[in-house]
């Protein structure tokens, strides 16, 4: 018989059910998956040898855990994570608010239930998925919400005094209790709500409208929050944060490579975006590029960081500018072009806080320059480096592209081009042909167009041509013509 189909307090003990705390159950089937081989956190890159052997030894030790890092660092996928190390079905009172165990209640009404039936007293089961609150810390919270408070409804109809703990209209750390239970933003709670939380953490009693009130929940606690000296709004009181038994910080992506696989995890393409569009493998570095430019930049606030969240919906708008250019020329294929990444600006914006120099540039300017910025950074791992100052111009790589620009017109690449128009445009400057086979000879007859254009970008980032952007595209020209 499935213990998930025990219907009755007598059928649970003799099934031979053993109760155990949250921490104890986590760190448990932890030590069995430690054990197995088997990832423990499956779907969370870039952290396997910083963050989660902190979280993983956390949890062994049966500590409530605080999640330090800047936006976008998956401390909430972590958080979440966590019930995957639940047993799979809990049983509780049936009927109970706050998740009574059958075999160790606590609540006045599970108790006096299962005084009167005994073994007959019905129990339900609750999946592990259910056992996952979440609360995002604001400054309007208040103790009602999170612990209870007194229903003056419910003591009248029952007449009984405030003080009794059957008036009580539990909050959600009550309603939570035998679960993983998420505060985030931590700092952003008032201090006399973070002090509310003290002896529910330690002492395992709450404080309703001045009643003491016995409820030694049992909870495993995981706390979120931003660096303190970033949250102005408030900070973790120094009592609270000595309840909470680990802090552990969290950090951006730290290679394009891992960078790549949350983007590609987390962007959920449509199918019809994967088929119509193919994106080459250098784009996708660019695209990336673009986030540790921000990271670093002196327009971009450091202090508030660059959630990965910028890379993911980047990659989306950079999909569907491609995509909506197929649909315009109603083609049912195409690829990704440089230019492309002029879409993914509203994607930038909205993602940065601005420095002070930085709003004086203004917030699409920044997004330009940053995309600039990953084009140079990537060049020289591609490309020989381009010199600012040459002894002799004749012998560098370039020379040969530069003489072309030099002695033609120019080069028009329209955003709405067809790809036969586009490839032409390209292939008409002969020296880029020479520069790839030489340089990146294994090029894919697919990406070679993309490198091409990104030998353009990088030479005017390196003040070798010019580009002018108009209404319908760009304009790639020697440095003297304008």
């Amino acid at each position: 018989m499935k213990m998930e189909n025990i219907k009755t307090l007598g059928e649970l003990k003799k099934a031979g059910y053993v109760s155990k705390s949250i921490k104890d159950e986590l760190r448990h089937n932890l030590r069995e998956k430690i054990k197995s081989g088997k990832p423990v956190f499956e779907g969370v890159h870039g952290f396997e040898n910083t963050v989660i052997p902190e979280l993983e030894r956390a949890i062994l030790s049966r500590h409530n855990i605080n999640l330090l890092g800047l936006r976008g660092q998956a401390k909430t996928r972590l958080a979440r994570k966590m019930t995957e190390l639940l047993d799979e079905y809990m049983p509780v009172v049936e009927g109970s608010e706050i998740n009574d165990d059958p075999l160790n209640p606590i609540s006045r009404y599970a108790k006096e239930l299962i005084a009167d039936k005994k073994e007959d007293t019905p129990i339900r089961w609750i999946h592990r998925n259910d056992r996952f609150f979440e609360k995002l810390a604001t400054p309007d919270v208040t103790v009602a919400d999170i612990i209870g408070d007194v229903d003056p409804i419910k003591a009248a109809n029952l007449k009984l005094s405030y003080a009794d703990d059957r008036v009580i209209h539990y909050g959600m750390i009550p309603r939570a209790n035998r679960c993983i239970f998420v505060i985030n933003e931590l700092p952003d709670l008032q201090a006399r709500i973070q002090v509310a939380l003290f002896n529910i953490l330690q002492e395992g009693d709450v404080q309703i409208r001045g009643y003491k009130v016995r409820l030694p929940l049992d909870m495993q606690f995981v706390f979120t929050a931003n660096p303190e000296d970033y949250t102005n709004r408030g900070s973790i009181v120094t009592p609270l944060k000595d309840r909470i038994g680990s802090q552990i910080l969290t950090h951006y992506p730290e290679t394009i490579g891992i960078a790549k696989i949350i983007t590609a995890q987390e962007a959920k393409l449509n199918e019809d975006q994967s088929n119509s569009v193919y994106v080459p493998s250098l784009a996708k570095d660019i695209l990336e590029q673009i986030s540790f430019e921000a990271r670093e930049s002196e327009f971009v606030d450091s202090k508030s960081g660059v959630s990965a969240r910028m890379s993911i919906t980047a990659y989306q708008n950079l999909i569907s500018t491609a995509e909506r250019r197929a649909l315009k020329l109603g083609v049912n294929r195409t690829t990704v072009r440089l230019a492309d990444f002029m879409g993914v600006i509203p994607a930038i914006t909205g993602k940065v806080e601005l420095v002070y120099e930085g709003e004086q540039e203004g917030a699409a300017m920044v997004a330009q320059k940053l995309i600039a910025d990953a084009v140079s950074t990537l060049f020289p791992t591609y490309f020989p480096k381009i010199g600012k100052l040459e002894k002799d111009p004749s012998k560098s790589a370039y020379a040969d592209i530069i003489d072309w620009f030099e002695n033609e017109p120019g080069l028009e690449l329209l955003d709405d081009a067809t790809d036969v128009e586009y490839k032409k445009e390209l292939d008409s400057v002969k020296p880029l042909n020479e520069l790839i086979k030489k340089y990146q000879p294994e090029t894919s007859k697919e990406d070679t167009y993309f490198l091409k254009e990104f030998v353009l970008w990088a030479l005017v980032e390196y003040k070798k041509l010019s580009k002018d952007r108009f209404v319908e595209g760009f304009q790639f020209s020697d440095l003297f013509t304008r």
